[in-house]
C-alpha cells in the first residue's frame, strides 16, 4: 500500500454500493434466509426465523395510524390515549397490504426513511435525515468487517433508537442474515452474560462504559464467553486497555473498533479482523469502503499524515441534513459536502486513524494544547481506576486547568494525590490533572455517552471557578 503523504483517504472498492430500498433489500434477504433465526428477544420470550419476523413487519408495515399524534404503548395494559402494540400488529387489512405494495414500488433509496436524533453529549439533540441509501449500505460495510453470515448470533444490548443499535446491530445482521439477539429492555451487564452464555453469541456490541461495567461485575468469572468472536466497541472513545480485556479475557479475538457520528450514518472508520492487534486496540481502523475523509486545520487545509485537525467525511453515507433546520445544516455540511465532524483526529502513513477528543474538548492551559483522551489513556493503567473522564475548567493563571473524575473499581480506595503521583514522571506536568473528583458514575446520556458539559458546569459550582472573558 502507496504511503500516504497527506492526511486525505478515499475507501477505493471492487464492492458496490446497494441501490435499492429497506424494504425490497429486506425482502429479498427474507427468500435467501428465511429459516435462519433472525430475532432473539430474551426478556418477551421472542425466538422468530427470518420468515417469521417478515410476516410481524409486513402486519405492522399494513397499518395506517390516524396520525402522528398517536401514542403506541409496549404490554397489555389499557392506558388512555394509547394504543397497545399488540392491536396496532393485527389493525392492517388486505387493502392496507396493497398499498403498501404500491408504495414500495414509487418509494427511492435516496428518499429519507429516518429521522435520527443526535446523542446530545454537547447539547440538545438534532434530528439527522437519513436515507435508504445511507443506513442500508453502512450497516452491510459494517457486517463486512465483522465477517458476519448467518452462523452468527449477534448480542445488541445498545439502543435501537440508536444508530448502534439500529444500523451497527439490527442493519448489519439483516444484510448478512445473521440473528439479531436483544438481552433485555435496557442495558443490565448480568442480563448480557447471561445471554452471551444462554445463546451462544459470537458477537457483542456496547459503548466502553458497558463492556467497562461487563467486566467489572463481580460474577464475570462464573460465565462461559467462549462462543464469542467479534463484536464492536463504539459510541465513544475506546480505551486501549479496555480492548485488551475484551479481547482476552471475554474471547473477543476479532473485536473489532467503529467511528463515526449520526449524521454519517454512523461508521466512517472501523478495524477489522486481520488487522494486527496493535492497530485494533490502538487506532479506529481505516476509512470504510466508499467514504472519503480528510483531516484539517483550523484554514480547512489537509494536514501531512501524523498531525491534529478536524475531520471531515464526505460520500454516500452523508445524511440529507438537519430535519427542518436549514442553517445548522449548512454549517455542518460545506459547500463540497464535506461533513465537519467537530472530532480531532490523526492519520497515519498507514491510514489508520486517532480520534485524539473533540475539537470542544481540547483544554489550552498556558498555551498548550492538552488532547483529554491521552490523559484519560494513561490513567487507564492504574490498576485502581476502572474508568475515568478528563475535562478543562476555568483557571485565572493558565486559562484553563485540567480535572479528572475518577471511577475506582470495585473495593478500592485512593486519593487525589496517589492518582497524581501516579502521572508524575510518566507525562508532561502540565497534562496531570489538578483536580481529581472521585465519582461512582458519570452524567451520560440514554445512550451511554458522557456528556463532559455537564461535568464542567458541575465542577464550575463545586470549585468556584468562573469564566475569563477573553477577546
Amino acid at each position: 500500500m502507496t504511503k500516504l503523504t497527506r492526511s486525505y483517504v478515499h475507501g477505493a472498492s471492487t464492492v458496490p454500493l446497494i441501490g435499492e430500498t429497506l424494504g425490497v433489500y429486506f425482502d429479498r434477504a427474507v427468500a435467501r434466509w428465511r429459516d435462519e433465526l433472525a430475532l432473539v428477544v430474551r426478556h418477551q420470550h421472542v425466538r422468530w426465523s427470518y420468515g417469521e419476523l417478515a410476516r410481524k413487519v409486513d402486519d405492522l408495515a399494513a397499518v395506517r395510524l390516524p396520525s402522528l399524534s398517536a401514542v403506541i404503548r409496549i404490554g397489555a395494559d389499557e392506558r388512555p390515549g394509547m394504543f397497545r402494540f399488540a392491536d396496532i400488529m393485527s389493525a392492517g387489512g388486505e387493502r392496507h397490504a396493497r398499498r403498501l405494495g404500491e408504495l414500495a414500488a414509487a418509494l427511492q433509496f435516496d428518499d429519507p426513511i429516518n429521522i435520527q436524533f443526535t446523542s446530545g453529549t454537547t447539547g440538545a439533540p438534532k434530528g439527522a435525515t437519513l436515507t435508504h441509501h445511507n443506513i442500508l449500505n453502512n450497516g452491510f460495510f459494517i457486517g463486512e468487517a465483522q465477517r458476519l453470515s448467518p452462523s452468527d448470533r449477534v448480542a445488541i444490548p445498545v439502543p435501537l433508537y440508536h444508530c448502534f443499535g439500529m444500523v451497527l446491530g439490527n442493519l448489519a445482521c439483516v444484510t448478512h442474515g445473521a440473528a439479531m439477539v436483544y438481552p433485555g429492555e435496557g442495558f443490565e451487564p448480568l442480563a448480557v452474560l447471561e445471554t452471551v452464555e444462554a445463546e451462544g453469541c459470537t458477537a457483542l456490541y456496547g459503548v466502553p462504559t458497558m463492556f467497562i461495567a461487563e467486566l467489572s461485575h463481580p460474577e464475570f468469572k462464573r460465565f462461559d464467553l467462549s462462543s464469542l468472536r467479534t463484536g464492536i466497541m463504539a459510541g465513544s472513545p475506546c480505551p486501549i486497555e479496555v480492548m485488551r480485556r475484551c479481547a482476552d479475557e471475554m474471547h473477543m479475538s476479532e473485536v473489532t473498533i467503529a467511528y463515526g457520528m449520526t449524521e454519517t450514518s454512523p461508521v466512517s472508520f472501523q478495524t477489522s479482523h486481520d488487522d494486527p492487534l496493535e492497530r485494533r486496540v490502538g487506532t479506529v481502523g481505516r476509512v470504510h469502503p466508499h467514504v472519503e475523509v480528510k483531516i484539517v486545520n483550523a484554514e480547512g487545509r489537509i494536514v501531512p499524515p501524523g498531525t491534529p485537525g478536524e475531520l471531515c467525511t464526505r460520500g454516500y453515507s452523508v445524511m440529507l441534513g438537519y430535519w427542518g433546520d436549514a442553517d445548522r445544516t449548512a454549517e455542518a455540511i460545506d459547500r463540497a459536502r464535506w461533513m465537519h465532524t467537530g472530532d480531532l483526529a490523526t492519520l497515519d502513513a498507514d491510514g489508520y486513524c486517532n480520534i485524539v477528543g473533540r475539537l470542544k474538548d481540547m483544554v489550552i492551559r498556558g498555551g498548550e494544547n492538552v488532547y483529554p483522551r491521552e490523559v484519560e489513556e494513561f490513567l487507564y493503567r492504574h490498576k485502581k481506576i476502572a474508568d475515568v473522564q478528563v475535562i478543562g475548567v476555568p483557571d485565572r493563571k493558565y486559562g484553563e486547568e485540567l480535572c479528572a473524575w475518577v471511577k475506582l473499581k470495585p473495593g478500592e480506595t485512593a486519593t487525589a494525590e496517589e492518582i497524581q503521583d501516579f502521572c508524575r514522571g510518566q507525562i508532561a506536568h502540565y497534562k496531570i490533572p489538578r483536580y481529581i473528583r472521585f465519582a461512582d458514575a458519570f452524567p451520560m446520556t440514554v445512550t451511554g455517552k458522557v456528556q463532559k458539559f455537564m461535568m464542567r458546569a458541575e465542577m464550575i459550582r463545586e470549585l468556584g471557578l468562573a469564566e475569563e472573558k477573553t477577546a
